[in-house]
Formats: structure tokens, C-alpha cells, sequence
């Protein structure tokens, strides 16, 4: 099967990212969510993306108007029936997730491949809500934040995966200028199973007193030569996520290198996101000059 039209189920950043970047390679898109003003909100944001990419000559006004040409939004599920492969970007809920393919499962062609952007969550789990022939069509494609500039996509397969299925996510993946990591349907898969690990000891390090936060980030960033800080990146992903996915790695693999520190969850219950609330390791009142948070 040669993939044409994509379903992206969610408009918030991930799902809107994923499909500007599918439009944007030349495929028909349409994008799912449960209100028409997220559409709206979802739509415009691809456009003034798109925009940007045009204004710094990465692209022609002319690829920016076909790409918004090939995008639709809707709020019918049903919408998505005949495309080839659907990418769920939703909320990181499994329950939410096996809802909405349990629901497309009984409306979609037999052929249409079931794939999910997670980053912790298992493929597995996702697939037993469908039908048994479906399970052989379902995969993982975990594209990173923001999508038009980050190259990576994890596809992951099961142990029902059908070979062909599989090389035609991948082919998808490339044919959107993406770099391919293969991996297996194991909690975290690559990129948070190495990630994630390091940014809870970059916690354990300040909480246990080694270092301040900001000499923390200096050491990697400098010591390293990593582009962020630790405690940044932890700002940047947001420490409810981080905490989030910690929590489904530690419950898979009972390690303690997998467990959020104390100081993360207490952080996390007041309410210090990172970026997004405007306070986490660091305070973004400032957005360009974040100054470090006083713990004690």
C-alpha cells in the first residue's frame, strides 16, 4: 500500500506539527479534534509556521499555500475512515488512547495503519483495543518537539507488526525528511529510556546538594558540550511530563533510576511546570534572561 492520505487525531503542538509536516511533504491531510475553535486554533498555528519557513526562504509562498491547500480539519471521527494511516497525537493518557482506536477501529478500512505518537506509553497495550487483524497495522511513530525542526521519528513495532507495515512507516517517516530510529515496543523506547534517567540525576545531584542548578547545567553544557542544561531541558519538557513518564518507566521496571526524586514531585504539586507556568528550576518572568529559583 502507498500511503496518500494521513489522519492526525489531536491539533495541539504534536498533532499540528505532524501534520504540517505531512501536508508540507505533499500528502493529503486531515486533522481530528473534538472542537471546532481547536481546529481553528490548530490550523492557524500551522499557518503561521508555515509562514515563518516562507519569510526565511526555506520554502516558496507557493509550497506554503499547497501545504494549507492539502490540510482539512473536522470533528467527525468518521472523516478519517478512508485514509492509509492514522497518527494519534492526543492527550498521554492510555485509556483516552485505547478509546479513540477502539472508535476508529469500527470505522476505518481494514488497511489503514493505527499509529501512535506516544513517548512512554505501550504500543501493546494501545493495539488490544482493536480487532485482531488490525494489531498486525499498528505501530508507534514518536516524532519529537517541534516537529518541523527536529528530525527524529522512533518507529516502534510489536511482536504482531507486519513486516510490510512496518517498512511503510518508515518510508513515511523518510519521505518527511525524517531520520528513522527502529526500536522495540519497551517502555520509553530509545530516546526517554536514556533521556530520562539522566535529567532525574541531574535532580538527585541539586537536591542531594552537590551543585547549584545553574552549575549543574554549566557542567554538562560545558563539560559536554550538550546544547541545554539538564534542569533547562527538564524547564523545557515540563516537570508534570517528566514526572508523568518517569512514573510509567519506574512502574514497568521497578529501578530506582527510574523513579522521580522527592524534590521533582514537591516541585511538581506546587505547581512549578517550567516554561510552561512561567516557573520551574528556572524563572521565565524574563523569557531571555531565565534566572535560577531560590529551593530553600
Amino acid at each position: 500500500m502507498s500511503i496518500k492520505r494521513i489522519g492526525v487525531l489531536g491539533a495541539g503542538l504534536m498533532g499540528a506539527g505532524i501534520a504540517q509536516v505531512a501536508a508540507a511533504s505533499g500528502y493529503e491531510v486531515t486533522v481530528v479534534e473534538v472542537s471546532d475553535d481547536l481546529i481553528k486554533k490548530g490550523l492557524s498555528g500551522i499557518e503561521k509556521s508555515l509562514a515563518k519557513f516562507a519569510e526565511k526562504g526555506s520554502i516558496t509562498t507557493g509550497q506554503k499555500d499547497a501545504a494549507m491547500a492539502r490540510l482539512r480539519g473536522t470533528t467527525k471521527l468518521e472523516e478519517v475512515a478512508e485514509t492509509d494511516i492514522i497518527i494519534e497525537a492526543i492527550i498521554e493518557n492510555l485509556e483516552a488512547k485505547r478509546d479513540a482506536y477502539a472508535k476508529l477501529d469500527s470505522l476505518c478500512k481494514p488497511e489503514t495503519i493505527f499509529a501512535s505518537n506516544t513517548s512512554s506509553l505501550s504500543i501493546t497495550e494501545m493495539m488490544t483495543a482493536t480487532g485482531t487483524r488490525r494489531r498486525r497495522r499498528f505501530i508507534g511513530m514518536h516524532f519529537f518537539n517541534p516537529v518541523p525542526l527536529m528530525k527524529l521519528v522512533e518507529v516502534i513495532r510489536t511482536i504482531l507488526t507486519d513486516d510490510d507495515v512496518y517498512a511503510e512507516a518508515v518510508t513515511l517517516a523518510k519521505s518527511m525528511g525524517k531520520t528513522v530510529a527502529q526500536a522495540g515496543d519497551k517502555t520509553g523506547f530509545i530516546v526517554n529510556r536514556l533521556l530520562i534517567p539522566f535529567m532525574l540525576d541531574a535532580v538527585r545531584a541539586l537536591e542531594e546538594g552537590l551543585a547549584s542548578i545553574e552549575d549543574i547545567d554549566n557542567a554538562m553544557k560545558l563539560g559536554c558540550n550538550h546544547p541545554m542544561g539538564p534542569l533547562t531541558l527538564t524547564d523545557f519538557v515540563g516537570l508534570d511530563t517528566t514526572c508523568y513518564i518517569a512514573n510509567i518507566m519506574f512502574d514497568e521496571f521497578k529501578e530506582r533510576r527510574f523513579a522521580p526524586p522527592p524534590l521533582l514531585k514537591r516541585m511538581v504539586q506546587a505547581g512549578l511546570f517550567g516554561r510552561k507556568s512561567g516557573r520551574g528550576f528556572y524563572d521565565y518572568t524574563d523569557p531571555k534572561n531565565p534566572k535560577p529559583i531560590k529551593l530553600m
